[in-house]
């Protein structure tokens, strides 16, 4: 199966998952730039489930945006654990919706260093659940050009949210 055709059945059924649970879900996206929103939006009924999508792909659109403190970016970077975190609970606040994936990272083919090398990723999953928000981070590191590693990164993101519900 083509990665298109596998990334469209993904996206498939994580939208009839969410409306099966009647649960929604909102996405925070930096370098994988709309392409989670739009994978669950290509799918018909996501209005049912899909609530929110904002890029923020610059440093100040995650601040003015997602509420990411302006000290987390300084300190650890765009690209880092302490900022998807406050990506994914900003989204999961500003949307109201029960589940929130956020995505930063380094596409490629600039941008990489030692620390934080092409393809270096960081995902942030938030649920809602009755007085707290609880959250799973992962750091992956994709190989692959720029369209390897987004594309990657979106299926990575759809999967860990199939995996919360």
């Amino acid at each position: 199966m083509p990665e298109s055709d596998a990334l469209d059945e993904l996206a498939r059924d994580l939208v009839r998952e969410l409306i099966e649970s009647g649960r929604s879900v909102a996405a925070a996206e930096s370098c994988t730039g709309g392409w989670i929103a739009k994978c669950i939006t290509d799918v018909p009924g996501a209005s049912l489930c899909f609530s929110y999508g904002i890029v923020s792909y610059s440093n100040g659109a995650k601040e003015s945006l997602l509420g990411v403190s302006p000290r987390t970016l300084e300190e650890f970077g765009a690209v880092s654990e302490a900022t998807v975190r406050e990506m994914a609970e900003g989204v999961i606040k500003l949307s109201g919706a029960d589940l929130a994936v956020a995505v930063s990272g380094i596409a490629g083919p600039d941008g990489g260093s030692a620390e934080k090398p092409v393809g270096t990723v960081w995902f942030a999953w938030a649920e809602r659940q009755k007085r707290k928000t609880r959250l799973r981070v992962q750091r992956h590191n994709f190989d692959g050009d720029r369209l390897a590693v987004r594309q990657k990164a979106v299926v990575t993101a759809l999967q860990g949210l199939r995996e919360l519900l």
